[in-house]
């Protein structure tokens, strides 16, 4: 007998748990781990098919009675910004993000405990520890970036470094076809930089930059208040039935 050593991974299918973005509903998701020398390529394939990655697991949602989670990716090389974005930008002209390898920090942490407590403390997310998000940080076998945003110091221009405080952290995948943001979070007291809508803005010039033609963002739920943002960013696709496809915002 002949074993054959097998590459392609293996899924499994969650019990149904009760949906945090749909009252009433059941979510369901179905996942495989993301780990070996094919990790990256497999992340990729994965999430141009609407899957996305938390630590070594890639996960999308299947739930047996609801399609609301739609995966959206902006399209890098048509997107412009209008006014209101451009004002963003500019109000955060003093600010400069440096990549990293995927490291924790008790800094980071520390930023990561305050956005929580201020904006998600009912969350799932809410009782994370140091070790959890050292774990959210590391656990990748892709090739992962921490970008830390600080204000920019007199020597910046020199030394390519920002000084002072951690005001923002994006943990971005670094994918074939574009960057993949799989989690950021920012000093919550800083209301009027728009700080989220910002990163965004920055993984698209990121994106630019290095002539990749997507940024994914993950799920969108119609009609979740929590996710609007991410359709503001056009143009923009979403996977469906068909794959993907453009996205025409209704006009109210």
């Amino acid at each position: 007998m002949h074993h054959h050593a097998t590459n392609s991974p293996q899924f499994f299918l969650t019990a149904p748990s009760p949906c945090p973005y749909i009252e009433g509903q059941l979510e369901r998701k179905v996942f495989t781990h993301l780990v070996g020398e094919g990790a990256a390529q497999m992340n990729d394939l994965l999430t141009q098919g609407g899957f996305r990655r938390s630590q070594n697991i890639a996960y999308r949602p299947a739930c047996e009675t609801c399609r609301a989670c739609i995966s959206v990716r902006i399209l890098v090389d048509e997107f412009k910004m209008g006014r209101t974005m451009r004002r963003i930008v500019a109000r955060n002209a003093d600010l400069i993000g440096v990549e990293h390898t995927a490291e924790p920090s008790t800094e980071q942490y520390s930023l990561f405990r305050r956005y929580l407590d201020a904006r998600h403390h009912r969350g799932g997310m809410s009782d994370m520890s140091v070790l959890d998000y050292a774990m959210m940080v590391e656990d990748t076998h892709v090739e992962t970036r921490v970008i830390e945003y600080r204000r920019r110091g007199p020597d910046t221009f020199m030394t390519g470094r920002g000084e002072g405080e951690l005001i923002a952290v994006a943990l971005t995948d670094k994918m074939g076809d574009g960057l993949s943001m799989v989690y950021s979070f920012f000093n919550p007291e800083m209301e009027d930089r728009s700080l989220g809508t910002f990163l965004i803005l920055d993984h698209i010039a990121r994106a630019r930059a290095a002539g990749l033609p997507h940024v994914y963002l993950g799920y969108w739920v119609n009609g979740s208040r929590n996710m609007a943002y991410k359709v503001r960013f056009q143009p923009q696709e979403h996977l469906g039935p068909k794959g993907w496809e453009r996205y025409v915002p209704q006009k109210d």
